[in-house]
């Protein structure tokens, strides 16, 4: 997995499993690897992994059965589309208008 600076890596890798969840990868249900196996498969501490994990237990993607391991959610699916999509919205969608609007773009050039 190759990591960007701009964003923490614990981040990174909670957005590339809710990404192979979103595509159908991983579905409700499904045992993910525990923080070691998924940690050294991808060569990062497992300190980093379980802070990835946390974040996906906080959000409801993901679940933990006690002595047997981490499992997708079965509503993970919506569960990351809302979380995404309010991120979008609060997000991306401002400084996407503040752009257009800089550039003097309106609707109607999309029309």
């Amino acid at each position: 997995m190759n990591f960007s600076a701009e964003k923490p890596i614990f981040l990174q890798i909670a957005d590339a499993i809710c990404d192979r969840i979103l595509s159908g990868e991983l579905k409700g249900e499904d045992r993910i690897p525990s923080v070691r196996e998924y940690g050294a498969d991808i060569g990062v501490n497992p300190n980093t992994m379980m802070r990835s994990y946390e974040k996906l237990t906080a959000d409801g993607v993901i679940y933990n059965k006690r002595g047997i391991g981490y499992f997708v959610s079965p509503d993970a699916r919506e569960q990351i589309l809302i979380l995404q999509r309010r991120e979008f919205l609060e997000k991306d969608v401002p400084a996407i208008k503040q752009r257009l609007a800089l550039l003097g773009l309106t609707k109607e050039v999309f029309e």
